[in-house]
């Protein structure tokens, strides 16, 4: 035989989860020299902000307590995917090594998926962390559920998606940075993340009841109490067409590329 001929055919399922294996090795591998600030970035946003909300309020009662505790742990999600994410594939076009990445040989929807696995997996310890500290500054008696484990899934994977499909969507990085500092800013300032969404004005409420921000909370809030979040499950549905979409966007920007 020849070598051609014993050669692994590139297609089907075996091949696809192989190819998805040694993207995943890549990039924890590629990961080393950057992932102790990204986490301590992480870290701090969740846990920093479960404490100054603290500075904000005053003396809040349980209720109000609760309701902060439980949204600080969300704003640990989202920085890591949707802005620490975009700015890698960003510095990866500066640096001359994106369309390396594309020219590898594995498909590149495994090396899209590879990089959604691993930044969904490093948002868990510092949302650990950050609830950790919530409930301690607070000391407020919390009801976790099984549900937590599709809660922090979910908000993580959608955070992730939307910041790959926008890394990758957006051809100058100077942009791409540019969107993801205004992401934070609207998150910090403007989501109805660690305060009730009734307190906003009917517009920014209505916008809120369709962006994913809100609907991160309430599926983590529901996951930690009882009660405290109505219709969880059309927060569910919400991210779920966030993260379908963005998959779509990723999808359809890699075909563009040849």
């Amino acid at each position: 035989m020849t070598a051609l001929a014993l050669r692994e055919p590139r297609s089907g399922p075996r091949y696809w989860l192989h190819s998805y294996g040694a993207m995943l090795r890549f990039d924890f591998t590629g990961s080393r020299e950057w992932l102790p600030a990204f986490l301590l970035v992480q870290t701090l946003m969740g846990a920093g902000m479960a404490i100054i909300y603290g500075f904000y309020l005053g003396r809040m009662t349980t209720p109000v307590a609760t309701f902060v505790a439980t949204g600080a742990p969300t704003l640990s999600i989202i920085p890591l995917g949707m802005a620490l994410l975009p700015s890698l594939v960003s510095s990866h076009k500066l640096e001359g090594t994106y369309d390396f990445v594309l020219s590898l040989p594995v498909p590149r929807m495994t090396g899209a998926l590879s990089s959604l696995t691993v930044f969904t997996l490093l948002s868990v310890p510092g949302f650990a962390i950050a609830l950790a500290v919530a409930n301690w500054r607070y000391d407020i008696d919390l009801h976790v559920s099984m549900a937590i484990i599709p809660a922090v899934a979910l908000a993580s994977l959608m955070a992730t998606s939307v910041g790959y499909g926008l890394g990758h969507a957006i051809a100058n990085p100077q942009i791409t940075n540019l969107v993801t500092n205004l992401i934070i800013f609207l998150v910090l300032m403007f989501s109805p993340i660690a305060f009730p969404i009734q307190n906003f004005p009917g517009w920014l409420a209505s916008a809120h009841r369709v962006l994913p921000f809100w609907h991160m909370a309430n599926v983590i809030r529901g996951a930690l109490t009882n009660g405290l979040v109505p219709n969880v499950a059309r927060s569910y549905e919400v991210l779920g067409l966030w993260t379908v979409g963005s998959w779509a966007l990723v999808a359809w920007t890699m075909g563009r590329r040849r």
